[in-house]
């Protein structure tokens, strides 16, 4: 780690980017007709479709063991994920190129702190899509069943995952219509719950306050760690940045009218499920938001249109996060951090990437069904927890460093107060979510950190000898 001021050698200084930073990006796999920019409504759709997918419609039942004061927990969950989203977005200022998080870490701290960066962010991104893909299940076992059957549910699990990397095959333009369609389409069902719920709410459905039997600091903790799976997506602009239509301004407005967004209706809509859907039943749960429309209004139609808008909604968050998770490899893999295939692009899209991160995904989805864990969703959930704090973590590192190096052309001096302070709290923020994972999520997560270290050790001898 670099204690000067100085941006390392082995990264070019923020301000040498590109005022494009498209210019940078690859051009022969970048431009045609099937790869387009994301203007600030697509950018702030992709924030909004990523953090809103299929976390909210299955985190309820989730977090219903621990009782209501998993709602405090989502309340300061809420502001640390508002602290964060305003650290990414003065990042993004500085530095505007795709990569997010792996460009601030390796831009303050050097190449291995980026490949850290980059390599957690990637694990996060395929093991979400596992979990995405199993919540998807729940809400398709509503229309049709099949959750009777392992490998029926597995299967389905599988196609879900596989959709939105075919689209992802066919070019940005279609990422982003589709991102529009989906964010558009899941608002319906999550604002008839956050909204419409609030008129049938009984207080006698909310069960107890704490029904854990650790600590009430420890209850809040834990589902917490729980419940950071709905706010992965904070940054998601910054890691696109470089298919961004004007990334230094669109990308903090992106983030910030996104988190904001999605945090408003999160609160209000497991608000409205945890009192439409008496407590003994929301544990049970496999589709939390249709039983809250079933219990509003009788009957099973309203259950059956949320777990179709359920599933698009999730198919949106998937295709948005299949993106993601192949930005941060193709940045890396342009500083010669990860293999090279990662950074060959096809109709604006790192297609090797995407074919990567879905194979790995799927493959994690088999060995989870085969394992028969009747909690899979909250096994995966827990490790990308513990997974996502170490980019955001190194993000918000990156944000201390240039306010202390006291460097004029990184550091806004008007603001340096208020930067610090929500700098301070995101780092207090991502800390506490690792303490609140839990031992076996650490020790997981940190398995995937070691092979990783195994896997720079190889790329940097090979950068020295090309060198």
């Amino acid at each position: 780690m670099h204690v000067t001021g100085s941006v390392p050698p082995s990264a070019p200084a923020p301000q040498e980017t590109p005022a494009d930073p498209a210019q940078a990006e690859d051009p022969t796999g970048g431009t045609g007709r099937h790869a387009r920019r994301f203007g600030l409504p697509v950018a702030t759709a992709l924030v909004m479709g990523n953090i809103i997918g299929g976390g909210i419609f299955l985190l309820p039942a989730s977090v219903a063991p621990f009782g209501t004061v998993s709602l405090v927990a989502f309340g300061v969950l809420t502001v640390g994920a508002i602290a964060l989203a305003l650290v990414f977005g003065r990042l993004a200022q500085r530095d505007p190129r795709t990569g997010g998080p792996y460009v601030y870490a390796r831009g303050a701290f050097g190449d291995f702190a980026g490949f850290l960066a980059a390599w957690a962010y990637w694990i996060t991104s395929w093991v979400s899509n596992a979990a995405l893909a199993v919540a998807a299940v729940g809400y398709l076992d509503v229309l049709i069943p099949v959750n009777d059957h392992r490998w029926t549910a597995c299967l389905a699990a599988l196609v879900v995952q596989w959709l939105p990397a075919l689209a992802n095959f066919a070019g940005t333009r279609y990422v982003g219509a589709v991102q529009m369609v989906a964010t558009v389409l899941k608002f319906a069902p999550l604002l008839l719950v956050a909204f419409g719920g609030l008129f049938f709410f009984d207080a006698d459905n909310l069960g107890p306050f704490h029904a854990g039997d650790g600590s009430l600091t420890g209850a809040v903790s834990a589902s917490a760690a729980i419940l950071l799976f709905s706010y992965l997506g904070v940054e998601s602009a910054a890691v696109s940045a470089g298919e961004v239509k004007n990334p230094r301004r669109t990308v903090g407005l992106a983030t910030v009218i996104g988190t904001a967004g999605a945090a408003l209706v999160y609160l209000l809509g497991t608000l409205s499920v945890f009192g439409t859907v008496s407590h003994d039943r929301l544990v049970e749960s496999t589709a939390p938001f249709s039983d809250a429309v079933n219990a509003m209004f009788g009957g099973s139609w309203g259950g059956w249109a949320v777990a179709l808008a359920a599933l698009v909604s999730i198919t949106g968050c998937l295709n948005g996060w299949t993106l993601l998770s192949a930005q941060t490899p193709y940045a890396a893999a342009k500083d010669g951090l990860f293999p090279a295939a990662f950074a060959r692009k096809r109709r604006g899209v790192p297609t090797v990437g995407v074919g990567v991160t879905v194979v790995l995904a799927s493959l994690l989805t088999v060995y989870n069904y085969m394992a028969g864990s009747a909690k899979v969703f909250e096994v995966l959930v827990l490790v990308t927890t513990f997974t996502a704090t170490v980019p955001y973590l190194l993000a918000t590192a990156a944000q201390i460093f240039h306010l202390v190096s006291g460097r004029r052309d990184l550091v806004d001096r008007r603001r340096l107060v208020r930067d610090a302070v929500v700098a301070a709290v995101a780092a207090a923020f991502s800390m506490w979510l690792v303490a609140g994972a839990g031992y076996a999520a650490v020790y997981q997560g940190v398995l995937f950190l070691f092979a990783g270290v195994l896997v720079y050790a190889v790329m940097a001898a090979r950068r020295q000898q090309r060198a």
